[in-house]
């Protein structure tokens, strides 16, 4: 989609990004957030399935790759535009009401923890209709339920292509509950995510 696309559709200002993925999910993310130069304004918070038994280099990996602050969440530590935050493996990361980001062990949610539901409902319920919400990629039904929040709380609502992600489970799981405001292949969300931030600072 181009510029005018998304203006057609009527795309609205948002001040917050949360993105989940799993199977798959490194290479899309890369793909979505390679384009972001820095003093890119909005926060963009991430859940990405992974094994809780190690430390992730997750953040270390994108930094490295990318040109926008990129950190692991830390328990209490408040949301700082501009910045890529990943979710800690072993932790469901949730969106706190004075926005900032908060770290649990509670039960896992569709097998994950972290979930993509957590976060994603929690973010919903803080940020309302100045919140997208992108699901990738991913072998399981984690996001379906919280991506669905988001639509319902007002929130811009945005699923990857299953015909074009490596696992086409989750976005699917999402389009089989309802239609997203868009549906789109990676290069069509890294756009996205430039006229986000665009509209949002204008």
């Amino acid at each position: 989609m181009t510029v005018k696309d998304f203006e057609i559709a009527g795309l609205r200002p948002v001040n917050a990004i949360v993105v989940g993925a799993s199977a798959g999910g490194v290479e899309a993310l890369l793909a979505i957030f390679a384009d972001l130069k820095s003093g890119f304004r909005l926060p963009i918070i991430v859940v990405l399935h992974l094994p809780d038994e190690r430390r992730s280099q997750l953040a270390a990996v994108f930094a490295r790759r990318l040109s926008i602050p990129v950190k692991e969440v830390d328990d209490k530590e408040p949301i700082v535009p501009g910045t890529l935050y990943f979710a800690p493996p072993g932790y469901h990361v949730s969106v706190e009401h004075d926005r900032s980001l908060s770290l649990s062990r509670e039960e896992r949610v569709h097998y994950s923890r972290p979930s993509i539901d957590y976060l994603f409902e929690s973010a919903a319920d803080v940020y309302q209709h100045a919140l997208a919400a992108i699901l990738l990629t991913g072998a399981n039904q984690d996001g379906a339920q919280g991506l669905d929040t988001v639509r319902q709380q007002g929130g811009l609502t945005i699923i990857q292509d299953p015909k074009q992600a490596l696992v086409s489970t989750m976005p699917q799981a999402a389009l089989d509950r309802f239609q997203p405001d868009f549906i789109l292949p990676l290069r069509g969300i890294a756009c996205l995510l430039l006229e986000l931030e665009r509209i949002e600072c204008n």
